[in-house]
């Protein structure tokens, strides 16, 4: 399969440092253009006055949770682009699809189908005329519910969900499909926060985070590990600068230098933007390598057991609660007992910081009395991203810092409901007492089995063994390893379901056959029969609160993810035992079931319906540990078990210069949506094939600053992997490391590279050599170069 390159050598392209803080006049003037752009100028000013607003609708973006006394203005840069790339005035209409083969298609980039406009009609894949064409609604349900009873075990199909769907579609989904027969529940978790919720669930009892929006206005310090908020939860921006405003120490831990942890403009503050002023972020920035995670976690907590050990023997106080440790948790003495063997070579070796400054940044840990520690994927896409988490809640727990105001562990979740969609059910590995109690309610025989994650649904389609893959949202091609292997897997299903607002890579990869279903958006009123309806989201504080599209739908054939879900089920199992069209027709409903099966939602639609809804709880905060001996846990790996693993042990066997490469977004783009060509943070202009190095690795190299090169990872299963055509760009990044943007970036990761107990692909951390390449020639208007997923 080719790789094209098709605008690599835009005239408009340019690398230009920008010298302002994040946020500001260049994030207003960003929304006024993309709203423009969407045709929406008037419309777009309105939605955005409703998003994030107690009567209005969740932002289609991030998770980052909304302050009790909201704004009007409750939305940050690229919470804006999503809404205004979500209530866009284009769409495609039958025409266009009768126009344009999926082989065409295919070559155009990411950002030229984002901005195609909304779907409007369902569609099926006709591979004579390699086109979608026009079918109705019934024929569609009835087109999926012959290949599901076809199946000779429902464990050959899967059923894919992206973090958008809410809390009520997430729920009915998870129903049919138990009720199917099968837990093949890949989801968009897999590949980002599994290793948090694997790693959180073994050590505190519940893999959420235990903070609210509160804890940061009582916290001494935030620590924010492998983290970009300017980027990906602008809106975290306003807190941080909160912090840092009252005398809190912000302290950043990652690779690549951000401009949103270090300073930031608020567009709400009128004084810092008159007058052009701004709020510095982080007061002490690290750097650590790429994949050095482990090494400086490891190593805080050694510096910790040595203060100890000399407070001690001078008759001081333990630098641990060691009251705390005693009362509530297990595993402390043999977790220092490895710390205490591991050697500070081998930890500085692999952290990428100087002992100096390892040892500053233990010692700004100690000396916080109520710590938050943040992370992102950054953290948790490694293969080792469990362990890393495991040390963060080692960090935390040994020094008390969980359950108590000001302090605790804040995984920020990427999309809007990801972490609703797993409290509702949406998991591979369902615990046995959630399905007892939905048997329970439904009258059901809930299957068992444990089912597929991400990884092995693409093995088992590529197998052969899933014939049948649905998708509720996301773009699951584009976004998933090992993008080639990915790609055949999905053609060797015999049917392909796509649910989805917009045109996106996935759609073009067609099984046997294949059906894309148009839903409603988060900014459109969801009408039926009983009125306009709410859905419900969890942000990733697990606060639940409603969400209500306020603009009429773009186009009358629309279905809700709910409606969908329901006519889905029907088809396939008829109305006898569960009448899955009565839930359709009121949402409470479906949330007095939910408060059926979940103790926690007692009495939901009671409480959801006040502005602001309700909390969910973390039974960590109240000490209680929902483990197995009812203690939290400290869990700790020798380093070598980390570092020597046999992927690292077959690259310390390869002679050429290498490097590890993480994959990031850019400023135009969130998850795997393009909404542009700039990366106006990090100097890039008018294109996405880029590759950012360190100034002295460049030097270095056999290479030169703005060459092109093509890049290849390297992997014990020797399999080729290249991706092409990508400018060398000097950039502030630790030496040995390497950054590019994913989707592009996504062929290079081995679909065997993934945490062994998480399963999460390890995107931040590929190892990679680079060779002499040359620029394609630029072909216009297409934009940015993916790579294309068609034979």
């Amino acid at each position: 399969m080719r790789h094209h390159a098709i605008d690599v050598d835009n005239p408009n392209a340019r690398i230009e440092p920008y010298t302002q803080a994040a946020g500001g006049w260049g994030a207003l003037l960003s929304v006024a253009r993309n709203l423009k752009r969407q045709n929406i100028l008037k419309k777009g000013a309105i939605s955005l006055l409703n998003v994030n607003q107690p009567t209005g609708f969740d932002c289609p973006g991030c998770a980052w949770p909304e302050k009790k006394d909201s704004h009007a203005f409750n939305f940050c840069e690229n919470g804006a682009k999503a809404v205004a790339f979500e209530a866009t005035s284009k769409y495609l209409s039958n025409e266009f699809f009768a126009q344009h083969t999926l082989r065409e298609l295919a070559e155009k980039s990411d950002f030229y189908l984002e901005d195609l406009g909304r779907l409007s009609h369902p569609l099926s894949y006709d591979a004579a005329q390699d086109r979608y064409v026009a079918i109705s609604w019934d024929d569609a349900f009835q087109l999926i519910a012959k290949h599901l009873n076809a199946l000779d075990d429902p464990n050959r199909a899967a059923f894919y969900t992206s973090g958008r769907a809410s809390n009520e579609a997430s729920f009915l989904f998870q129903l049919f499909v138990r009720c199917f027969g099968t837990n093949n529940f890949p989801d968009c978790s897999n590949m980002c926060h599994e290793a948090t919720s694997v790693a959180l669930l073994a050590a505190i009892g519940l893999g959420k985070g235990t903070v609210t929006l509160d804890d940061f206005d009582h916290a001494d310090a935030v620590f924010i590990f492998g983290h970009n908020p300017g980027t990906n939860h602008p809106r975290m921006l306003a807190t941080l600068r909160e912090v840092s405003r009252r005398g809190g120490t912000i302290v950043a831990v990652n690779p690549l230098k951000e401009r949103g942890l270090e300073r930031f403009q608020d567009p709400q503050a009128m004084m810092e933007m008159v007058t052009n002023q701004s709020t510095p972020i982080s007061r002490y920035y690290f750097q650590p390598k790429v994949g050095g995670d482990y090494a400086v976690l490891l190593g805080m907590l050694k510096h910790l057991q040595q203060w100890d050990q000399a407070a001690l023997a001078a008759g001081q106080s333990s630098v641990f609660d060691r009251e705390f440790i005693a009362q509530h948790c297990e595993g402390f003495a043999s977790m220092l007992a490895l710390v205490d063997a591991t050697p500070w070579a081998e930890i500085h070796e692999h952290s990428g910081l100087s002992p100096t400054h390892l040892q500053a940044l233990a010692k700004l840990y100690l000396d916080a009395k109520r710590v938050i520690f943040c992370w992102g994927m950054g953290i948790t896409q490694h293969r080792h991203g469990t362990l890393n988490v495991h040390l963060l809640a080692n960090l935390m727990l040994a020094r008390g810092q969980i359950g108590k105001a000001g302090a605790g562990l804040c995984p920020v979740r990427g999309h809007s409901n990801v972490q609703g969609n797993r409290t509702m059910g949406l998991n591979e590995l369902p615990s046995t007492q959630f399905l007892d109690s939905l048997d329970r309610v439904f009258q059901i025989k809930s299957p068992r089995a444990h089912g597929l994650a991400v990884v092995e649904s693409i093995q088992a389609m590529h197998d052969g063994r899933v014939k049948v893959f649905f998708s509720l949202g996301g773009n699951f091609a584009a976004a998933s390893p090992d993008t080639d292997f990915t790609a055949q897997a999905l053609r060797h299903c015999d049917l392909v379901v796509n649910v989805a607002t917009k045109l996106n890579r996935s759609h073009l990869i067609c099984g046997q056959a294949a059906l894309l279903l148009p839903c409603l958006g988060r900014t459109e009123i969801d009408m039926q029969l009983h009125g306009p309806q709410a859905i419900s989201v969890e942000d990733s504080m697990s606060n639940v609160h409603l969400s209500a599209g306020q603009n009429q739908p773009i186009s009358e054939h629309l279905l809700s993810e709910i409606d969908i879900v329901a006519r889905m089920a029907e088809a396939t199992l008829g109305k006898d035992h569960i009448d899955w069209r009565w839930y359709v027709e009121s949402y409470d409903r479906i949330r007095d079931a939910i408060a059926e099966v979940f103790s926690e939602f007692h009495d939901f639609n009671r409480r959801v319906y006040p502005p602001g809804g309700f909390h969910l709880e973390h039974p960590a905060n109240q000490m209680q540990w929902r483990t197995a001996s009812k203690k939290a846990q400290f869990i700790i790996a020798p380093m070598a078990s980390v570092y020597a693993d046999a992927e690292n042990q077959y690259l310390a066997t390869q002679q050429q210069q290498h490097y590890l490469l993480m994959t990031i977004r850019s400023h135009d783009q969130y998850n795997t949506t393009i909404y542009g060509l700039d990366d106006r943070y990090r100097g890039v202009y008018g294109q996405r094939r880029v590759i950012f190095m360190n100034p002295e690795d460049i030097q270095a190299s056999a290479f030169a600053e703005g060459q092109w090169v093509d890049i290849e990872s390297i992997y014990r299963d020797q399999v080729k992997r290249v991706v092409q055509h990508f400018k060398i760009v000097a950039y502030n990044i630790p030496r040995g490391s390497v950054a590019a943007y994913y989707p592009e970036t996504n062929p290079l990761v081995a679909l065997s590279s993934h945490d062994p107990y998480a399963k999460i692909p390890a995107s931040k951390s590929i190892p990679v050599i680079l060779h002499a390449g040359q620029a394609a020639e630029y072909t216009g208007s297409a934009g940015i170069a993916d790579a294309v997923l068609m034979k």
